[in-house]
């Protein structure tokens, strides 16, 4: 009998090669061999297909098949095969036209009784499908997946039958429905639901508007939390390309993909609890972590100095980089994540170091050992920090202290004009500025030089630190429609590093 030949695709990270099934059917004893460096959920899909052809009242060859997934050093895992394997046994033992299945690009499990179940990484693989010229049939659960990627070349269907009945012509597949959102569902988290923490609330609108790194530290119940929260919120809506980069990471993971998240920015808020490989990714096949889940959002980490230093000295790479390359001994995946990192901690272990209660019973030993959980490298990786002191009496019960209405979203129009005004200028935002960038947009007056130098000598402070203080600086000016850094930008901008010197005593 001639080998059969049908498509599908595989996962390996976001991106979805294109995958060729052979069938060959020969004289010998009935058995089903499948080859290619498949795993064990894959080498499991000849018990799950042999039923449900059989189930679908079609007939299983009873003679040797050898099924090849090529190309054959790339690891295929999962069942999203069994579809394609199903249909080219079925064309190899002449149930159907050896050629008609070229045109298609199949991805499915199959259920015993022929039925299709959903499968991950539907997303990234219809959008490598729109460059080819096949169509690709997926199952019916997993439409709304694959037609945000506005893809026309889709058709679902709920059984192996009615894919069998559509390619021999007696049946028509429906395309897949468009159910894309064109607008972001607008938060119910304003600042306005904040009082008081004026200083807190101007460090967020510049950390927004420049998609600076921000750390909070205060007493607790000041409202670090709810701070961090309100971000996502100040940000513009992601254009059509970013939202499909995010629905892609999400279609991978462990978790389920929800349709009702399209277009709306990642809030990712591990435990303090949470491993190195869950912050970053890892486990086999690698999945992407909380870094990656967070790309285009926000990553918040409450209680900073309750994670082991081991999980946070693996963020340090991906703050700068903006991707996660997990290495394993077969292959090598990188995840995108440029995400925004919100951190909060307590001054001491008890929360109440140097307030005006004298609740705090820690020794000054023991709250050096709590802040110094905190390495100098990854400090240095956080542009803006922020005192979050408690509130003075009656802010919370005179309603002189309400915030205006308007608060929010005032904050969010000067967010994104400020946006507007930095990507003209280089195309992206301040804090993805690279050396020769910030040489050229954030030159300083002589005397503002002298100051930053000045300033550089007694915090300490690393290169690093020296070029995040002038792209916090450029914001601030960008905030107020400047062209130039002045002393004032310059020197709001060094108040937000106070804690170089506070955090690292030593």
């Amino acid at each position: 009998m001639p080998v059969a030949v049908t498509y599908s695709r595989a996962q390996i990270g976001i991106d979805s090669p294109l995958i060729t099934v052979e069938v060959d059917i020969s004289p010998g004893l009935p058995q089903t061999l499948i080859v290619g460096l498949p795993e064990t959920a894959v080498k499991e899909s000849k018990d799950r297909v042999k039923a449900a052809i059989t189930n679908s009242g079609f007939d299983m060859p009873s003679r040797k098949i050898i099924v090849n997934l090529a190309p054959a050093d790339l690891p295929k895992q999962g069942g999203r095969y069994d579809l394609a394997i199903a249909l080219a046994i079925l064309a190899a033992s002449d149930q159907l036209p050896i050629g008609s299945l070229l045109g298609f690009e199949l991805l499915g499990e199959l259920a015993l009784d022929g039925s299709l179940r959903s499968v991950k990484g539907v997303l990234p693989a219809s959008i490598r499908n729109k460059a080819v010229n096949r169509q690709l049939i997926i199952p019916w659960v997993d439409n709304d997946e694959a037609s945000l990627s506005n893809n026309k070349q889709i058709l679902s269907a709920m059984h192996l039958s009615d894919i069998v009945a559509h390619i021999k012509e007696q049946l028509c597949l429906l395309p897949a429905r468009k159910v894309l959102k064109t607008q972001q569902t607008k938060s119910s988290l304003q600042l306005s639901d904040i009082r008081g923490q004026y200083l807190a609330k101007r460090a967020l609108i510049i950390a927004a508007a420049g998609a600076h790194n921000l750390l909070f530290m205060g007493p607790p119940g000041t409202g670090k939390t709810m701070l961090a929260s309100r971000l996502p919120s100040l940000l513009p809506e992601m254009s059509i390309e970013e939202s499909l980069e995010v629905a892609s990471i999400q279609s991978i993971s462990k978790y389920a993909f929800e349709i009702a998240s399209w277009g709306q920015r990642p809030f990712r808020t591990p435990h303090h609890t949470a491993s190195g490989v869950a912050l970053v990714g890892g486990s086999s096949p690698p999945k992407p972590g909380e870094i990656s889940l967070a790309h285009r959002g926000v990553l918040f980490l409450d209680e900073l100095p309750e994670f082991s230093r081991q999980v946070l000295e693996v963020l340090r790479e991906p703050l700068e980089s903006g991707k996660i390359v997990i290495s394993r001994a077969s292959h090598q995946i990188t995840y995108p994540a440029q995400f925004q990192l919100v951190s909060a901690m307590n001054p001491c272990p008890c929360g109440y170091y140097a307030d005006d209660s004298n609740r705090c019973s820690c020794t000054q030993d023991r709250v050096l050992r709590y802040r110094n959980k905190i390495s100098g490298p990854l400090l240095d990786r956080i542009d803006l920090h922020v005192s979050v002191p408690a509130l003075p009496k009656g802010v919370l019960s005179d309603s002189a202290f309400s915030p205006p209405k308007s608060e929010h979203e005032d904050a969010c129009t000067l967010v994104r004009r400020s946006q507007k005004m930095m990507k003209k200028r280089t195309g992206k935002l301040n804090a993805h500025l690279d050396s020769k960038e910030i040489q050229r947009y954030c030159k300083l007056s002589e005397p503002d030089q002298d100051l930053l130098d000045t300033a550089m000598y007694k915090l300490g402070l690393s290169a690093r630190g020296y070029y995040k203080i002038l792209k916090v600086a450029r914001t601030i000016a960008d905030l107020s429609e400047e062209k130039h850094i002045g002393t004032v930008h310059l020197s709001e901008a060094l108040s937000f590093r106070k804690l170089d010197r506070i955090l690292n005593p030593c």
